[in-house]
């Protein structure tokens, strides 16, 4: 489609996130000329990773008060620059940051908002599917409007930087934002340690339930460590304790996209394997042969989980010391 895409910049403190490469990679299928919107100074120094996947220019918001994340003055941020530079379409992220700003920013404008699509097209209207029902359902719908508000689904397009970029001009654009629009802001974090993340790992090994105790994530832990992978859990191990909810994958956790996913011990509803789904491999390891997980895997060892992890941890050390 022709006019403007615009594409909001979601980082942290200057830390360009990796989904927006994701959302940068669906923009220019659009066609169309691709601009990037970034928020707060911290980001003023991303304009030459952002010229790699495509875009022409970088408009850059300052102000104090966008010192950190606050959804609110973000959303403002979004509304002012819509009608400022009148996009044909304002992009985001279809992560929980991402659908937050374009939520504030639709209210704004009194704009429909299209959230999580997996696939765009189209001239006028715009077609798109979306995901619905926590993965359980995918939507085919078109969205008419003079500026289009929408977010790709995390993990649903292979960033790719675009075949001929060009180098990126910036432009700082003014905003007017009130002190009240940081009611809601970042004020602190607790920092996890440095290394591999549950989001952007290569390989996860999974337990659920069927784990059996917080001493019973020993053996995954061990194997994920021979592997250069991360821990992962459903949301049963986090309701009772065994890890924290940072390690959950689902709807209601991290969505991960690894290269290999072990899922042992996960019985798959549906909210885990939203966040699952987009695992090039799944190996389950269950003892119920009819459990989702092990239906929806491209692997299964039906067994219990308590002697297969560690017989596949003993192959790997023998493979990588032979």
């Amino acid at each position: 489609m022709a006019g403007l895409v615009l594409v909001v910049v979601e980082h942290d403190r200057g830390a360009l996130t990796p989904a927006t490469l994701e959302a940068l990679t669906a923009a220019r299928r659009l066609g169309g000329e691709i601009d990037a919107l970034t928020i707060g100074e911290a980001a003023d120094g991303l304009v030459e990773q952002l010229a790699v996947y495509g875009v022409a220019t970088v408009h850059q918001v300052h102000d104090p008060l966008l010192a950190d994340y606050g959804p609110e003055a973000w959303g403002e941020v979004v509304a002012q620059a819509a009608r400022a530079l009148m996009p044909a379409v304002v992009l985001a992220t279809g992560t929980d940051r991402g659908n937050e700003v374009l939520a504030q920013a639709a209210a704004r404008l009194d704009l429909p908002f299209a959230a999580n699509c997996i696939e765009i097209g189209g001239d006028e209207p715009l077609t798109l599917t979306r995901v619905r029902w926590g993965g359980s359902l995918l939507e085919d719908a078109t969205l008419t409007a003079d500026v289009k508000l929408l977010t790709i689904a995390h993990h649903a397009v292979d960033a790719r930087a675009a075949e001929a970029p060009s180098a990126a001009s910036s432009t700082e654009l003014a905003v007017t934002l009130d002190p009240s629009l940081t009611r809601s802001v970042v004020k602190g974090r607790v920092e996890r340690e440095a290394g591999v993340t549950l989001a952007t790992a290569a390989v996860v090994v999974g337990g659920g339930r069927g784990v059996g105790s917080a001493e019973g994530f020993a053996s995954l832990q061990e194997l994920a460590s021979e592997l250069g992978g991360v821990v992962g859990c459903s949301r049963a191990v986090t309701n009772n304790g065994w890890r924290n909810h940072t390690d959950q994958v689902g709807q209601t956790g991290t969505r991960i996209a690894p290269d290999v996913y072990f899922a042992c011990g996960i019985s798959g509803a549906i909210q885990h394997w939203v966040g699952a789904m987009a695992s090039k491999n799944i190996i389950a390891i269950n003892t119920d042969r009819e459990a989702n997980m092990v239906s929806k895997a491209g692997y299964a060892v039906i067994g219990d989980l308590h002697q297969v992890i560690p017989a596949i941890t003993a192959e790997v050390r023998r493979r990588k010391s032979g």
